[in-house]
């Protein structure tokens, strides 16, 4: 599968742009994708966001976009972000009532 299970942009008026970035980015780290670190660290940087990719050991690449103005974020920080959106992603995974072709809704 090659394709997005869930993609969620706050604020929503630039999505698209968003949705250029992801896929870029994973673009990107396909070079990366061998290497055993998980956590891919800073992908695809511009001007005006920065984005940051995790790989599990089964291949599901996660991406978050931030803002390149907030400085304030560290390393650590996205990297811990991500660790738990693995997690959260081996639940759902781990239900036996989801279906693995249906795309991942957020409460």
């Amino acid at each position: 599968q090659k394709y997005p299970l869930y993609i969620r942009s706050i604020p929503t008026e630039n999505e698209l742009k968003f949705h250029y970035a992801v896929h870029t980015s994973l673009d990107v780290g396909k070079e990366f994708v061998d290497q055993r670190e998980r956590y891919l660290g800073l992908l695809y940087p511009t001007e005006d966001y920065k984005v940051y990719g995790y790989v599990t050991n089964s291949r599901v690449k996660f991406v978050i976009v931030v803002d390149s103005s907030n400085t304030e974020l560290q390393d650590n920080e996205i990297c811990s972000m991500f660790r738990k959106l693995h997690n959260s992603y081996t639940d759902v995974m781990c239900n036996p009532f989801y279906n693995p072709d249906d795309p991942i809704h957020s409460k």
